[in-house]
């Protein structure tokens, strides 16, 4: 293909990117309990659902993240609006209360917002005149506004980089795409595994005396200079990985490499961009080829739109080690595709398909459908209409569709009025600022007061309680674990979380006391044993006495 061909090519990428719609939504709603609490949630909207105050606004952009629980959307005029969890002000504005409704962000209303980005706990947006802003956390310096010296940023600050064309936000590191030559990519933010593709992971000893290791956080945006050479036109982030396309079709990859999701057949990490041997010679991605990436895995289209997958695809089975093609969506044409922690979104001519393990109803297939799919499998609702966008975070989707001749279509589904921010207002006003540690500790009390009761109720019952409680409180924390992509750490140091899946009679079958059971040492665990003192027969928890 000539240049020419190829610069009208990309051309007309851009005009499709520019259509804009009408924005549903799907999934989990109680953005202050998502990925931390065990089992169903109120809230949940399994089948794609108007938002109220979007009703009959032109959105042409969303963006969530993999480990995202808060949503970005902007519409045609370049207005930025954010709803969700709020707790490191990644909403943008200037507080950290949770918004359940979307809100324009009024510091940005004198820019005209085209593109967005969502990690963790924070937002980067890039405006018509490539300027970028961002706001939310800033303890490794993902904002990119050169310092961290405030670790909450809950307005809109400047980035330090210029000619923005395109961002993207992993956990805690964001990447910008720019159009100066031989710095066409830009990374900040946490450089841990390498994501940042500086060759480095800015590890360091915080005490002399012993081994604390930390990782030098990089709040200055620097292009990464192994690809100085090359203009990079595409990019996606994981978690912790980074995949990016140049504009010969060539794929990059580097970051954390568990499960493969670097896609060169190791799981070491690639501190470094490096090259994915499958995608070369005639397999090179062509200019309308999507790129996307999930917390364990990653994807893209390559010749002829057919879709490869590698790294963890499905909760059981082997994991791709080396890019593959999805054979299930082959012949479709693809015109856009996002990945959440574990689940997947696609448009595709005129049917949108959704696959993978969800918890919240976030694939879309309603209230009587399927929670989870092993395999790509349509989104009834949507059949027939046209997806221009789609965007997938922690427990959430998001679509774009086309209202051309849809007016009718579209008047048949719900619309979601969510919360007021009044009414949130008010209900925080008793809450302290630090409200990460309110939310978490909300179950634990609720928990206690209930176990009194049941107390009250049937002293024989108290051993069963605590098993009960003690399932709940594992749970919560691997889900939280899983959502704030801390897995990553687990799989390549072994940490404490892998403990969890141990058999619960065995916790306590040396000795049974406190010592050798959880080892958190907390206080409610004396409260709980006072009802079985006395008792002669007790026997391991979880087991029937003899009487």
């Amino acid at each position: 293909m000539s240049s020419l061909d190829a610069g009208s090519k990309v051309e007309e990428v851009k005009d499709k990117e520019d259509k804009a719609g009408e924005l549903l939504f799907c999934g989990a709603t109680c953005w202050d309990i998502i990925g931390r609490k065990k089992g169903s949630v109120e809230g949940n909207l399994s089948s794609p659902t108007r938002l109220r105050p979007l009703v009959g606004v032109d959105i042409r952009f969303v963006a969530s993240g993999c480990t995202s629980c808060h949503c970005v959307a902007l519409d045609v005029e370049g207005r930025c609006y954010t709803w969700g969890r709020n707790e490191k002000g990644q909403l943008g504005h200037g507080d950290l209360i949770q918004r359940d409704r979307p809100t324009i962000v009024s510091d940005l209303s004198k820019y005209k917002v085209v593109k967005a980005g969502a990690g963790r706990n924070h937002t980067v947006v890039v405006t018509e005149d490539g300027s970028s802003l961002s706001f939310g956390w800033n303890k490794h310096g993902q904002l990119g506004s050169g310092s961290v010296k405030n670790e909450i940023e809950s307005s809109p600050v400047r980035c330090l980089v210029s000619e923005v064309k395109h961002t993207a936000c992993g956990g805690d590191f964001t990447v910008w795409l720019s159009s100066i030559e031989g710095a066409s990519i830009l990374t900040a933010g946490l450089p841990q595994y390498g994501q940042l593709g500086h060759g480095t992971d800015n590890e360091y000893n915080t005490k002399d005396s012993s081994v604390r290791l930390a990782y030098e956080a990089q709040p200055r945006p620097r292009a990464i200079a192994s690809l100085a050479g090359e203009e990079i036109v595409k990019v996606a982030c994981g978690t912790n990985h980074t995949v990016a396309v140049d504009r010969n079709g060539f794929v990059y990859t580097w970051g954390f490499g568990g499960y493969g999701r670097l896609g060169h057949r190791e799981q070491k990490d690639e501190w470094a961009p490096r090259r994915v041997d499958v995608f070369q010679r005639k397999n090179t991605l062509p200019p309308d080829a999507i790129v996307s990436a999930g917390s364990v895995n990653s994807s893209c289209t390559a010749g002829g739109g057919q879709l490869y997958m590698w790294g963890k695809i499905k909760n059981a089975g082997d994991d791709w080690m080396y890019p593959k093609p999805l054979m299930d969506l082959s012949g479709w044409n693809i015109r856009c595709m996002d990945s959440g922690g574990m689940h997947h979104f696609v448009g595709a001519d005129n049917s949108c398909i959704s696959w993978g393990h969800a918890q919240y109803g976030e694939l879309g297939y309603g209230p009587t459908g399927q929670k989870s799919s092993a395999v790509p499998k349509k989104v009834d609702i949507l059949e027939n209409m046209h997806v221009v966008s789609v965007a997938c975070g922690v427990g959430h989707s998001m679509v774009i569709v086309d209202r051309a001749n849809m007016a009718d279509r579209l008047d048949q589904l719900d619309i979601h009025d969510g919360k007021a921010f009044d009414e949130e207002n008010a209900a925080s006003n008793a809450v302290p600022q630090n409200k990460g540690s309110a939310v978490k500790q909300t179950p634990k009390a609720a928990k206690a007061s209930q176990n009194a009761k049941k107390r009250k109720k049937a002293k024989d019952s108290s051993e069963s309680e605590e098993e009960e409680e003690e399932e709940n409180e594992d749970g919560s924390s691997s889900d939280e674990d899983e959502a704030n992509g801390l897995s990553d750490s687990s799989e390549q140091y072994g940490s404490k979380s892998k403990g969890r899946g141990r058999p619960k009679g065995s916790k306590n079958s040396s000795g049974g006391g406190k010592g050798s059971g959880r080892g958190r040492g907390r206080p409610p665990s004396n409260k709980k044993s006072t009802p079985s003192q006395g008792k002669a027969g007790a026997g391991k928890r979880g087991r029937p006495r003899k009487t």
